[in-house]
């Protein structure tokens, strides 16, 4: 997770430019999706990527994801241990282990 370094560091990035006006939890949503889709385009025609623009675009996630947390007052270390133990609960090892079945389907033998 961000550190509290990076969160600051951000957190004065948008003070100085008076940019927290714009950063409705609306428009980081879609900020958040946009630079997700720039991400996959990294990989649209190749497995052969461009590392660094990669790393850019998943910086642009990351960074509107830390925005949009502080923006509606989450943690994101708290919420992301959440989701991991639902994660858990629906995909235990004993079932899930080396397969790509969604949950639902996990009961079923393997393929």
């Amino acid at each position: 997770m961000p550190s509290s370094t990076t969160i600051s560091a951000l957190r004065n990035f948008v003070a100085e430019r008076d940019w927290d006006q714009f950063h409705s939890p609306e428009n980081l949503a879609k900020s958040i999706s946009i630079e997700a889709g720039e991400l996959l385009e990294c990989f649209q025609w190749s497995a052969d990527v461009d590392q660094e623009q990669v790393e850019a675009e998943l910086a642009d996630v990351v960074t509107y994801c830390i925005h949009l947390a502080n923006k509606i007052g989450v943690d994101l270390d708290e919420i992301v241990m959440k989701k991991l133990e639902s994660t858990k609960a629906k995909y235990p090892v004993e079932l899930a282990k080396g397969r790509m079945t969604k949950y639902t389907k996990l009961s079923e033998a393997p393929e």
